[in-house]
């Protein structure tokens, strides 16, 4: 007999599943009904909104239960629908429009800290039993790991928490030259980093299932950003709009586009200042020893409208360290920014920590301009520390991200939300977890995690291929369906 992760504690012999018919929970025993993990083939087992312009986005049915697209009527303050089993079916492709205004959404309140040491340490014996089972190199995407370790947001809000600088990002396009624009975004892709990651210990966020999204918008004090410097054109809707408020409003949505591989793609735009960012991201994890790595593969691309340029990026890896004492994280691995209309790049290293002594969490930059090879600006420091700059013209600047003002993100109440996005989703999880209700929070996730696999099933036998409600396939990537960049009238 095996022990199964899927609760707090191993159980011998036994699935969270075995009293659910044809569950089939994925766990690292035998005799659990796992499907892929085991080698058992069992079946058992608030705002500042006047004259700010409103952003179309498909409508998430807020008085429809939605679990990854099947819709029925449910109240959301009825009880837990993690707790029922419900069919799963594809949304259609054309879902209807609804405005998200600034006058729906409040300030978030949530700092996503994490201080559950303690936790941890109780749990140590199912994690050394765990870290038994598992073999160098396994890739842990299709591995169900304890409740526990989970973090109280999902992937998607933490790739938004990345912008939690708005500021720097507007700022980027007020660049008087191609060099300046250039070193602008490698200064705030250097400082975004540090916010996305809460506390010192490192947890896991939520797996978003598939169809999953997570919308959120900031209002940035226009006397924070750099005025723009660009020659006249025709003024778009939005920036008629929004030139008579105090504030620029940055939009973000987020979406699970696949589960096999888990692939997520996020857009965020400034309609008002002419740019925004599309990216997707593919996270692959495996098992290192006593450190799990988690790659992100995929690329995003910033687009500047009024300077006809965009800015091809990528992401570094992120590692959980020392995952039997204190787990703490880590970045690594060299990241490229590259735009072909202006001919400059950038390499941004994260540095990993040297077996012997040797300091963490360092990262270096710099920035050349491809025909000469003429380095413009170099950067050293501490991704989650200080950062010091070094230009060209031999002038010099510390940035302190600990120091930077956060701006915080605006986002509409649980209640206001479709039952798709995922606060929403994950709300009785999240619950249980801040009452340390362990056990609760794991019935919760599960049935989550079968209600997916229930629609996977479904849609296979209805020959009915997912289809995504904000992101379009084009190639090997995910573009947002209504992009700034195909629609200037926005």
């Amino acid at each position: 007999m095996g022990w199964c992760y899927d609760k707090k504690w191993a159980s011998l012999g036994q699935g969270r599943g075995s009293d659910r018919g044809d569950c089939e929970w994925v766990c690292l025993g035998q005799g659990c009904g796992c499907e892929w993990g085991g080698t058992c083939r069992s079946k058992r087992g608030k705002r500042q909104s006047e004259n700010v312009p409103v952003w179309a986005v498909p409508k998430s049915p807020s008085e429809e239960c939605l679990r990854n697209s099947g819709a029925s009527t449910l109240s959301s303050t009825e009880p837990s629908p993690s707790l029922r089993n419900k069919n799963l079916l594809q949304h259609t492709e054309q879902d209807r429009m609804e405005v998200i205004s600034p006058d729906e959404e409040v300030m978030d309140s949530d700092d996503n800290s994490e201080e559950d040491l303690g936790v941890l340490e109780d749990q140590r014996s199912v994690i050394l039993h765990l870290l038994s089972q598992l073999k160098l190199g396994m890739d842990l995407t299709r591995v169900v790991l304890p409740t526990f370790i989970l973090e109280k947001r999902s992937l998607l809000e933490m790739y938004a928490n990345f912008m939690a600088h708005p500021d720097l990002f507007l700022s980027i396009s007020a660049g008087n030259t191609p060099e300046e624009r250039m070193v602008r975004f490698v200064e705030y892709y250097m400082t975004a980093f540090h916010e996305g990651r809460k506390g010192a210990i490192a947890k896991k966020p939520y797996n978003p299932v598939l169809g999953e999204t997570f919308c959120c918008s900031w209002a940035v004090p226009r006397e924070r950003v750099h005025p723009l410097r660009v020659g006249p054109r025709d003024v778009t809707n939005q920036e008629a709009a929004g030139a008579e408020s105090d504030y620029y409003r940055v939009r973000f949505v987020a979406e699970q586009v696949s589960h096999h591989p888990p692939v997520s793609g996020f857009y965020c735009e400034c309609a008002e200042r002419g740019m925004c960012v599309n990216a997707h991201i593919w996270t692959k994890s495996k098992f290192m020893g006593m450190s799990v790595g988690v790659s992100m593969v995929g690329e995003g691309v910033l687009h500047l409208r009024d300077h006809g340029e965009e800015y091809v990026f990528t992401f570094p890896s992120a590692f959980a360290r020392s995952i039997i004492t204190v787990p703490w994280v880590e970045l690594g691995g060299k990241v490229t920014i590259s735009c072909a209309q202006t001919g400059y790049s950038a390499s941004v290293t994260f540095h990993t920590k040297p077996f012997y002594a040797g300091k963490v969490h360092r990262v270096s930059a710099e920035v050349k301009q491809n025909s000469s090879g003429t380095v413009v600006c170099k950067a050293q420091g501490e991704w989650n520390g200080t950062l010091e700059f070094t230009y060209s013209s031999g002038e010099t600047k510390v940035i302190d991200t600990n120091k930077l003002p956060v701006i915080k993100k605006m986002i509409r109440p649980v209640e206001k939300q479709g039952r798709s996005e995922s606060r929403r989703l994950w709300q009785h999880v999240t619950a249980a977890l801040k009452e340390e209700n362990i056990d609760l929070a794991t019935e919760h996730k599960h049935q989550l995690e079968e209600d997916q696999r229930s629609g996977e099933r479904q849609r296979a036998t209805n020959n009915m291929p997912w289809k995504p409600k904000y992101f379009n396939k084009e190639g090997d990537g995910w573009v947002y369906r209504n992009p700034l960049w195909k629609n200037t009238l926005r």
